[in-house]
């Protein structure tokens, strides 16, 4: 199975791309290596520990990563050019009380070996922010290392 059929399979399914809302692009790639962009989103906003709860931020931090997924289907064609996973980088919206950081990343982690496998086991740090962008739950950035292009 492709990582899109076991999205389906879960019920997901990649949202169209989010546009870049600063002068930056989405990803950039430089040899077999891609770098993504913070990716937040439009359904979670307010701080984990306050407004929002570890569940929520879980499925904050999953609603994140088909965010980044659908950009990396955009640049790369298909999710299965990637090779690995390499690292996650997640910010957390969070009271300074709050210290279930990497409860929330789990939503991504989790996903993220749903649908690769071994090989989205990744690096990951999970931070906590004073605020994020549009009061957003969750920021995640990636990097991830995809076939060479053969052509």
């Amino acid at each position: 199975m492709t990582p899109e059929d076991k999205l389906s399979a879960l019920g997901l399914s990649l949202p169209k791309p989010r546009q870049a809302v600063g002068t930056y692009v989405g990803c950039v790639r430089t040899g077999n290596l891609l770098f993504t962009a913070g990716q937040g989103v439009d359904e979670y906003h307010g701080k984990l520990g306050r407004e929002l709860t570890v569940e929520e931020g879980y499925l904050a931090a999953r609603q994140s990563m088909l965010n980044l997924l659908a950009t990396v289907k955009q640049e790369i064609g298909e999710l299965s050019k990637v090779k690995r996973v390499v690292k996650i980088l997640g910010f957390v919206n969070s009271t300074t009380e709050f210290t279930a950081q990497p409860q929330v990343m789990n939503g991504a982690s989790d996903l993220l070996v749903e649908l690769f496998g071994e090989k989205g086991r990744h690096g990951r740090s999970a931070v906590g922010m004073a605020q994020l962008p549009n009061n957003t739950a969750v920021e995640i950035e990636m990097i991830l290392e995809i076939e060479e292009d053969r052509g």
